[in-house]
Order: structure tokens, then sequence, then C-alpha cells
């Protein structure tokens, strides 16, 4: 990964424009490619970026960034600060945290705490973009999809529409349904995965553990 801080302006060109003014900025270039610009703010959430497949053209002080449909971010470098380039090796991926894990342990041990008649089919059950937590059947003999949480937000909901969209392509599942699990349940989520006609459970941790009734609470 490159970091480059400088005094720069941005001009992204393509299906829109945009402008930044002269300002102090942090540039990071990454391994697959892809270009952002950040300002000391907005946490993760980049000024403007190109993503990959793309590519990066230095010439007299300005980077040029082109994307394959021949967007382009130009980058004037006013000013160079800092400019370091760090090998960061293989990333292992994200690992789940030890609430988020012991929750799907927890389901698939006790998949009607989902819903009464849900049965387990298999954790982790695999798909081409990833496993699925859980694939039940509900009292029905259908197919229910199961993505579990700690919190559920948007992207949790976009990555069970996924799966969902895969699966209701194998003829030996369709139909599939969707839950989003999770302890808690963000509003936006939660309208979204109503649209989607996914089912979110509120799940109780502690309950879930045996110290409490184990009642979820279904949206």
């Amino acid at each position: 990964m490159r970091l480059v801080i400088a005094r720069c302006t941005v001009d992204y060109v393509g299906r829109l424009t945009a402008h930044l003014p002269s300002a102090t900025r942090l540039v990071l270039v990454k391994a697959d490619g892809s270009v952002s610009v950040h300002a000391d703010d907005r946490a993760y959430k980049p000024l403007n970026w190109m993503s990959p497949p793309c590519w990066l053209r230095e010439a007299d002080g300005v980077w040029t960034v082109t994307n394959k449909v021949g967007e382009r971010l130009v980058l004037t470098m006013e000013e160079v600060l800092a400019d370091a380039t760090h090998e960061l090796g293989v990333d292992p991926g994200l690992v789940k945290d030890g609430v988020e894990a012991h929750l799907q342990e927890l389901l698939a041990a006790h998949p009607d705490a989902l819903g009464p008649g849900l049965t387990l089919v298999r954790r982790e059950y695999p798909t081409a973009i990833g496993p699925v937590d859980l694939l039940c059947h509900d009292a029905d003999g259908g197919c229910v999809a199961v993505e579990v949480k700690r919190r559920g937000e948007i992207d949790g909901v976009e990555q069970l529409s996924r799966y969902l969209s895969l699966l209701n392509r194998d003829p030996l599942l369709a139909p599939v349904v969707g839950i989003l699990a999770a302890q808690e349940i963000r509003p936006q989520a939660r309208v979204l995965a109503t649209d989607r006609g996914i089912r979110c459970v509120a799940l109780d941790y502690d309950a879930l553990r045996g110290m409490a009734p184990t009642d979820a609470t279904l949206f």
C-alpha cells in the first residue's frame, strides 16, 4: 500500500464532474489498483475514489487515474509532504467476533428460537460468494437462509439478499426465504429487509445462553 500526504486539488471527470479545492489530504493507492482520497474526518469514507480495474499515471505533479470506461480522477499535487509504501501481504480476512460466532453456534443448536418449527440443515452452507450462516427447513419443509449478525445493518441485508438470489436459482432449494438475526437491528435495515421479504429477528444473547426466557422478539 502506498500512502501519500499532499496538498492537492482533485477533479473527477466521468458520468458527472466533481471538484475538491486545494487542501492537505491522504491519498491511498492499494495493491488492487484502487485510489482513494481522504480528509481527516468522515471515518473510513473517502472524499473521492476510483475502484479497480483502473490505472494510475504520474507526470509533472499530476496523477491521472483512469478506469476501463474512461472516467478519470485527476489529482494535482501542489506539495507532497510524505510518500511511503508498505507491503501488507495477504490479508487473512474478517474473523467474526466471539459474540457473533457464539450466536451462530447457539442458533444452530436451537433454530426454533428463530421461529416455531425451524430445523437446521447445515451451518456455513456454501455458495459461490461465500457461506450462508445457517440453512434451515421450516415446518412445511421450505428452505430458510439465516444471516447472523451482532448488529443488523443495511450491509447485512444486502449480503443476505445476494445469498437468496443465488440459492433461489437452485431448483432443489427454491423457494428460499431469508431471516436476518441480530442482537440489534437498525431501523433502516429493518425497512430494507421488509421491502425485500426478509424477516428480522432480534436476539437476546443471554436468553439464548439459558440465562433468561428464550423468547425472541420478531419484527
